[in-house]
């Protein structure tokens, strides 16, 4: 059967688009006979692939750059604001929403605190703070390219939240009612996760291959990175370390289980700990850590020493290069991070933790919110690519 060469041109065209776009994300400033010597492609080629990302307003000359003895080349860039990106961190009690270009630059953020974990009110806020950020855009040949949101919970490949424990959600189709809010495509994921994917882009995770991300607010959740991949298990639902049980017959988890690790090393367990001495919050406790108090500061160690038991689990499991620790609880870092060192140096195999680092979120607690706008301009540069 003859194969219809129009066919074969378009799809060639595609890629070798797709591979011109990926030469400048990845290396730009950079020239033309650059772009040709990096892919293979000749040189002719080259050249009018990168007009018409010109023209579609993807890439931007530069000026022009050193010369290896003829004419100074042209340099191109990525053209950053060519659109914008809504992140949104949807956590048990607050929501936190970035707005970033098409390079993940933060243009503006807003957030609040969640006081009702009721879905239909709960999502009523979210797409409230969708709205104040998108208006944030400046005008671009894109505009908002899509949202990403990072939750606390197991999301299926549709953007169904089907079980968010510590939110009390079953079977809420959040990706859904987002696109048909917004008509804009909608990346759903779990939060730590999108975490693992800020640190990894933007992060204390960038060119290291395998990486364990341990979100630590409320509850616990992981991100698992190996080889420079997330890994997301048979059904898409692996990094619930969280409900790893440390003690047998412990606590009665929101999940179903007893002795979960995040009972006994989360925000909510210090929290819990934290009310006999009389502090409500996260902050009241680390301004009086900050002030000396002793009290504190060996209930945050205590809480430090079950963190690094379940780290200790997941280096002799993973044997990954770092364990990063993130969210709202990396910034107690300054009295946790001994007491996680110690338990893990106690507890892990000698030859996993030979050359294993434990970090700190460098992004804090935006991790899993960068990620999340990282997820939405990824699915835009995946469509470029494909041509669609």
């Amino acid at each position: 059967m003859k194969i219809k060469p129009t066919g074969d041109l378009a799809l060639i065209k595609k890629i070798n688009t797709a591979i011109v776009l990926e030469a400048v994300l990845v290396h730009a400033p950079l020239s033309r006979a650059q772009i040709s010597e990096l892919t293979g492609l000749n040189k002719a080629t080259v050249s009018s692939l990168v007009q018409d990302l010109i023209d579609s307003h993807l890439v931007l000359e530069n000026g022009p750059g050193q010369s290896s003895g003829g004419r100074k080349p042209v340099m191109l860039l990525f053209n950053g604001t060519a659109g914008y990106a809504v992140g949104i961190d949807l956590g048990v009690n607050y929501i936190r929403g970035l707005l970033v270009d098409m390079e993940g630059n933060v243009i503006a953020e807003h957030q609040r605190g969640l006081k009702q974990q009721d879905a239909e009110l709960a999502i009523a806020q979210l797409t409230d703070c969708i709205e104040l950020l998108m208006n944030e855009a400046p005008e671009s040949p894109y505009g908002i390219v899509g949202i990403g949101v990072g939750v606390p919970g197991i999301v299926d490949d549709n953007g169904i939240i089907l079980f968010a424990p510590n939110l009390k959600w079953h079977q809420v189709e959040l990706q859904r009612q987002l696109e048909e809010r917004f008509g804009l495509p909608v990346t759903i994921d779990n939060e730590a996760n999108a975490g693992a994917q800020g640190e990894q882009k933007y992060g204390a995770g960038r060119g290291i291959p395998n990486q364990i991300y341990v979100s630590v607010g409320i509850g616990i959740g992981t991100g698992i990175i190996l080889n420079k991949e997330l890994y997301k298990g048979a059904s898409g639902f692996s990094g619930e370390l969280g409900h790893l049980s440390i003690e047998y017959d412990g606590k009665p988890c929101s999940c179903g289980n007893r002795g979960c690790w995040e009972l006994y090393a989360s925000e909510n367990a210090l929290l819990e700990r934290a009310a006999l001495l009389g502090f409500e919050n996260l902050e009241e406790l680390l301004l009086a850590a900050t002030a000396g108090d002793e009290r504190v500061i060996e209930l945050i160690r205590s809480i430090g020493d079950y963190l690094g038991a379940g780290i200790a689990n997941i280096v002799n499991v993973f044997n990954p290069n770092v364990v990063i620790i993130g969210n709202r609880m990396s910034r107690a870092a300054e009295w946790l991070e001994p007491a996680v060192q110690a338990a893990v140096d106690q507890r892990t195999l000698p030859y996993h933790r030979e050359r294993m680092r434990i970090l700190f979120a460098e992004l804090q607690d935006q991790s899993a919110v960068r990620g999340a706008a990282y997820y939405a301009i990824s699915a835009f540069f995946e469509k470029i690519k494909s041509g669609q």
